[in-house]
């Protein structure tokens, strides 16, 4: 039963996505996200999927370092920018531009350690709200946050740029 619904689910999404796209295509893309000196003279834009695992391959294994060396010295900025390749990659991104500039990264960070409990979990919203409970944050902050339409269609404008 539960794979039925999941697929009812994943129908209704796949035939709402040329409409949500065409919105997308309206909305003006969320400001970038910048980790490191903005006035960097090297500026490494990276185009981010939460639900990748090659992407948390990079966030947790290679970042550190290329922070260490080239973020935190000021000789680079990595512009993050949203790719979701789904729509729990998509709830994510959402829930990270919710927390605000100062909980972003962070954020992602912990999202991306803890990426294999919860982005294929039977219901991956219910394990993102207790990672969100275990980080400070108010659960009620994520249904209003995937409520904001402003804000999704913001990162699927970023990902339609990014195309």
């Amino acid at each position: 039963m539960l794979k039925r619904r999941e697929f009812l689910a994943a129908v209704t999404i796949a035939a709402a996505l040329p409409v949500v796209g065409l919105r997308a295509q309206e909305a003006q893309p969320l400001p970038d996200m910048i980790m490191g000196d903005p006035d960097a003279p090297i500026e490494i834009i990276e185009y981010s999927s939460m639900t990748c695992p090659h992407c948390a391959a990079f966030h947790t294994g290679t970042l550190p370092q290329l922070k260490a060396e080239y973020l935190d010295t000021g000789r680079a900025k990595l512009v993050f920018r949203e790719f979701p390749l789904d729509r729990v990659a998509l709830m994510v991104s959402a829930i990270a531009r919710c927390s605000g500039e100062d909980r972003f990264f962070p954020f992602v960070d912990v999202m991306f350690r803890t990426q294999e409990e919860w982005a294929r979990a039977a219901n991956p919203t219910e394990a993102i709200k207790s990672i969100v409970r275990m980080g400070g944050q108010d659960p009620a902050m994520v249904d209003a946050c995937l409520e904001d339409q402003a804000v999704i269609d913001g990162i699927l404008a970023v990902r339609l740029a990014g195309d």
